[in-house]
């Protein structure tokens, strides 16, 4: 079985032949291999490590493995969701590795992780890893394995001290966290001798983005070669991690990297998908368009990422639906241009409507939306607006099927939304939505608002997180599980309404503030401050621009 699933992989790079005194490294994703393989992060990392004839690199999945060395010095994951940390600490064990970094001696591999979930906030995993990556691999893998290398025979701390000092990498253990008080917020952080006080995200800006390393039969998206075609969003809705996090917006040059990857990817396979937040804001989409339209692709099967509303034309409709895709998908977030303002989405209902027109004319038929309840400074009536513009959306282009994804908004590090908790009146508007919808023939799709909480409670989590999250595993993942751990820990952190549901001051120290993003703090500050001026009650204090709002938690 085993065998037969890694015999089926088309490889489009040459790997290296490991030298006598190469690295053992393992490269693991915490979830099964169909997942794992699918991850274009974690394919382009793997492709990278593989090339160096100074590491000897085996993979590891949660149900398959492939050349894992008897003893590795290096162990890496790629950590693209949340829960999967419950799979971090399963394999670790497995591996006979101790899960917490303090426990492990010289006898034990550097455990190094990155990917989106640990750069944006990796307080709640710092104690389950000795490494954590910040940002874009293209120059950070390189620099971290050279590091490594040049310290290869010192000793364990040796290693962390030296690789503590190039930029991106961060070293949790040379962090300590200071508590004014075990129930409240976080004091500041306290860098150990000599390393830097603030660790910086590193950030490629190189105008060759991502392509598939890998294409097979037994991935998740089967037999698709996978192609960045931009990086970050320039819109920078106020809330979203992929647009802050990831600044500045990136292109892929059409002629150096587009093209030279599509026709690479297309000897392999003829199912072809273009990433990004925001892809068809590329300046060169049209051009990538008449490329992709050319007879000798009519074969060939295109998806396409979430696009920009106002960028759905008949074109790109009618070239979807010749490449054998039938449906769109496009975030609106909400059905109120107040709220839209609010959260910075350049977009009027005008906009939406006429991309569901332009959906239908160009042969689609389907469109899938992404809303979203309890954003900040959202009221009943906005709700009432998404619920009346998906109506309307639905006589505008009448035979389109239309389904609203919708999950409760989450705040995130490094985003002028990170100080704003969970609205818990968004479950409610959730079934409010779905009772509405339904009964008139529109498919609603919920996220889990407990799941939601869940999420944002890790997104917010400090270090104190930590111990919780190894107690919740063996206790399952649902919300009632980590209200169990809470009670457990009682005393030693503060509540999860603190983490989950409280608005936090704009001066209060945030677990990542050691940690520069893209933006400084009061670039936020003052997008957050933008925001507010278009809420009818803005809830968060700090803001010159509300003195009557409270300011303390």
């Amino acid at each position: 079985m085993t065998a037969s699933v890694f015999a089926a992989e088309h490889l489009l790079f040459e790997p290296a032949t490991p030298h006598s005194d190469a690295i053992p490294v393992v490269f693991a994703f915490p979830n099964e291999y169909s997942v794992g393989i699918t991850s274009l992060g974690y394919q382009v990392i793997w492709a990278m490590l593989a090339q160096r004839s100074d590491l000897a690199v085996g993979r590891l999945f949660t149900d398959l493995a492939s050349n894992l060395p008897a003893s590795s010095e290096l162990m890496g994951f790629s950590v693209s969701w949340e829960l999967d940390y419950i799979n971090i600490l399963n394999l670790l064990e497995q591996q006979q590795i101790p899960i917490r970094s303090c426990d492990r001696t010289h006898h034990h591999p550097l455990i190094f992780g990155g990917g989106p979930v640990l750069t944006a906030n990796p307080e709640p995993f710092a104690d389950f890893f000795d490494i954590v990556l910040l940002g874009d691999g293209e120059d950070l893998i390189p620099a971290f394995i050279d590091t490594y290398q040049s310290v290869r025979s010192a000793s364990r701390l040796e290693q962390l001290k030296a690789l503590a000092q190039v930029p991106g990498i961060y070293i949790p253990s040379l962090y300590q966290p200071v508590y004014d008080h075990p129930l409240g917020p976080i004091s500041h952080i306290e860098p150990a001798s000599g390393v830097p006080a603030m660790v910086k995200k590193q950030t490629y800006r190189g105008n060759v983005l991502l392509a598939s390393t890998v294409v097979t039969e037994k991935a998740a998206w089967e037999n698709i070669f996978m192609v960045e075609v931009v990086r970050s969003c320039p819109e920078m809705c106020r809330f979203c991690l992929a647009s802050y996090l990831t600044l500045p917006f990136r292109t892929a040059s059409v002629d150096a990297s587009l093209i030279p990857a599509i026709e690479r990817g297309l000897t392999v396979t003829k199912r072809l998908g273009l990433l990004g937040a925001s892809v068809t804001q590329h300046p060169g989409f049209e051009e990538l368009l008449d490329y992709i339209n050319q007879p000798d692709y009519d074969h060939v099967r295109l998806s396409i990422a979430s696009v920009r509303t106002n960028t759905v034309n008949e074109k790109l409709a009618k070239t979807l639906v010749s490449h054998g895709t039938k449906s769109i998908t496009i975030a609106v977030e909400s059905g109120s241009e107040r709220v839209r303002e609010t959260i910075n989405k350049k977009l009027e209902t005008a906009d939406i409507e006429q991309a569901v027109v332009n959906a239908k004319a160009g042969g689609l038929s389907s469109a899938k939306l992404y809303g979203m309840a309890g954003i900040p400074g959202e009221m009943e009536d906005d709700i009432e607006a998404t619920a009346t513009m998906m109506l309307q959306l639905k006589k505008a282009a009448k035979g389109l099927r239309l389904t609203l994804g919708c999950s409760t908004f989450v705040p995130k590090a490094h985003t002028p939304f990170q100080w704003y908790g969970v609205n818990p009146k968004a479950e409610k508007r959730l079934k409010f939505l779905q009772k509405k919808l339904r009964s008139q023939g529109i498919d609603f799709r919920p996220e889990s608002y407990n799941w939601s909480v869940i999420q944002t409670l890790i997104s917010r989590g400090d270090r104190r997180i930590g111990a919780l999250l190894e107690l919740t595993r063996h206790y399952g993942d649902s919300l009632g599980s980590y209200r169990r751990a809470f009670k457990e820990l009682k005393g030693t952190l503060p509540p999860l309404e603190f983490y989950v549901y409280e608005d936090w001051p704009t001066t209060q120290s945030l677990p990542w503030d050691h940690l520069e993003g893209p933006l400084p703090k009061a670039t936020l500050v003052k997008h957050l401050q933008d925001a507010e001026t278009y809420m009818e009650e803005p809830r968060l204090g700090g803001s010159p621009l509300n003195p009557k709002l409270c300011d303390s938690v």
